[in-house]
């Protein structure tokens, strides 16, 4: 298996040794760059896989940095992190370049099962939002995620968090058919799929954000 070339930008040192030790620990990582702001982070080697990015930084913030490094490194996925609910800042990215951020809570990402999850999700170019704070959410009222049933929404929630269809299915514990099945319903409510849709997960998991609070 390929290793997992990282990059990481956070300026609390304590917090920084946490997660680069616990990257160093892992086999199939590489924690190839270490920076505490901004400015160090321009020496980043145009070689890697995931930046795993704090998004308060000193000199700047890790939504800009992310795609700044993105312009040299057109494949690379990229995973905020923060210590209090920003998601919707995911809005700023424009939606063909979406499905390649991810965003962990400060207190999710001291898991090791969370972080290295979401790293390797990242890496294989999937989206993955923080599950606490995905789970916290609801529609707002008079919106399209209103229309949505109990099930629907439950199964936009997981979409969401980065889950695939069979990830969703053992979940909830339901036959992956019947997960396809919601999935497609969930498009259809939102007014989703057909031809002219590219990417319905990225644009489902947009609505999700816009329209939740």
């Amino acid at each position: 298996m390929a290793h997992v070339r990282i990059a990481l930008v956070e300026d609390q040192p304590l917090y920084r040794d946490m997660l680069a030790g616990l990257l160093r620990s892992v086999p199939d990582l590489d924690l190839v760059a270490v920076a505490a702001n901004v400015a160090e982070a321009e020496a980043f080697p145009t070689d890697l896989d995931v930046a795993l990015l704090d998004i308060t930084l000193p000199d700047g913030d890790g939504l800009q940095l992310g795609r700044d490094l993105q312009r040299s490194r057109p494949d690379l996925s990229v995973v905020l992190l923060s210590a209090v609910d920003h998601l919707t800042a995911l809005l700023e990215i424009p939606e063909d370049q979406r499905r390649r951020w991810s965003y962990l809570s400060k207190t999710s990402a001291l898991s090791a099962t969370s972080l290295l999850s979401a790293i390797r999700a990242s890496a294989a170019g999937r989206s993955v939002l923080d599950r606490e704070l995905v789970e916290r959410r609801r529609a707002r009222p008079r919106g399209r995620l209103a229309a949505l049933s109990a099930r629907q929404f439950e199964v936009l929630s997981l979409l969401a968090e980065g889950l695939t269809n069979t990830a969703i299915a053992r979940r909830l514990e339901l036959a992956d058919r019947s997960v396809d099945n919601h999935v497609n319903a969930v498009y259809g409510a939102l007014g989703l799929g057909g031809d002219a849709e590219r990417n319905p997960r990225v644009s489902a998991v947009r609505i999700f954000l816009e329209e939740s609070a």
